[in-house]
């Protein structure tokens, strides 16, 4: 079964640095995005927090994440983004792919938009 990836920028939510704009794997097991903290860095992107994930392996680790703007597919929100190593793949969480209604295909793997966004 093929990978799903995404154009997504990012942008610091208080700072005029730039975007960072990548491929990023669409992980529907990760709940937050995931970037390269050195790409966060550059763009000015401030940790606000930290808190302990669970990797693939089943190893807890702490990592601390900041507060971005998220674009993709046409879509804009915000959210947490992970300062990740710096030479990690980028990935996309299922918080900021359900906040503007998009899904995975399970069948074929794609991105597709919900008719609405559900507020029952």
């Amino acid at each position: 079964m093929g990978l799903t990836h995404v154009t997504v920028a990012l942008k610091a939510l208080e700072s005029a640095n730039g975007t960072y704009e990548a491929e990023f794997l669409v992980d529907t097991g990760a709940i937050d995005c995931l970037a390269p903290g050195v790409e966060l860095k550059r763009i000015g992107v401030k940790a606000v927090g930290t808190t302990v994930y669970e990797l693939t392996d089943g190893t807890l680790k702490e990592y601390p994440f900041g507060l971005v703007q998220i674009s993709f597919m046409g879509e804009i929100t915000a959210g947490r983004v992970i300062f990740g190593p710096d030479d990690s793949e980028p990935l996309m969480g299922v918080t900021a792919l359900e906040s503007v209604g998009i899904t995975v295909d399970p069948a074929n793997r794609t991105l597709k938009r919900l008719p609405a966004i559900p507020l029952k």
